[in-house]
């Protein structure tokens, strides 16, 4: 972390979007917005869950492209998304400020891989009613309560890494690492809720 910057504030309190500096230039301007997650960002309270959502939503258009776009724009948002949250975290004048969300993004990119990839094959992806409704909000839901639980506790070697690392590198790798357990975890989440949901059903009939 550089000695200029100052250290991330207390996430457990409302903190205000640290502002962009009035003579930034205009491709600062796009890293600084990309950073907050086009905006994603900036509530004052819980900025990582309300990116988390606005990257859920900007990944839903993105997975109907298929899965192996999906996958792409995914890796390269993991890779560029250092240089981006790093500049950010610049601008700002704060080491890993709460209200930079690319992160967020990246990981729950990450996490979502497995839904793209059930629903790349199935007939008429590229619409979204084809999702086979509840289910696939079902899906979503899971890896958004996944990702955010090891986003915020942080389990090793999350907890590790984010502790020793700095820069880009370090704002971007604990949201990587969160989303690729979640990633790994979708299947047998999703096969003890749908389990759950049959015992219920047995139960009640």
């Amino acid at each position: 972390m550089s000695d200029n910057l100052k250290h991330k504030p207390d996430i457990k309190k409302a903190n205000a979007c640290p502002p962009l500096p009035a003579n930034a230039g205009l491709l600062d301007k796009a890293i600084y917005w990309l950073g907050i997650g086009l905006g994603s960002g900036l509530p004052k309270k819980a900025p990582g869950t309300w990116g988390t959502v606005g990257g859920m939503l900007i990944a839903i258009p993105l997975m109907m492209l298929g899965f192996v776009p999906f996958l792409v724009i995914t890796i390269v948002a993991s890779i560029v998304g250092i240089w981006i949250c790093g500049r950010t975290s610049e601008l700002m004048g704060v080491h890993d400020d709460p209200h930079i969300v690319f992160d967020e993004w990246a990981g729950i990119w990450i996490a979502i891989l497995p839904i793209a990839y059930f629903y790349s094959g199935m007939p008429d992806y590229a619409v979204i009613h084809r999702f086979h409704g509840s289910t696939f909000w079902l899906f979503c839901l899971n890896s958004f309560l996944t990702f955010r639980f090891f986003d915020i506790l942080k389990p090793f070697p999350i907890s590790y890494l984010d502790k020793k690392l700095s820069g880009g590198l370090g704002i971007m790798l604990d949201d990587i690492l969160a989303g690729i357990i979640s990633c790994i975890i979708f299947m047998p989440i999703n096969d003890l809720l749908f389990a759950l949901y049959n015992l219920i059903l047995s139960l009640s009939a």
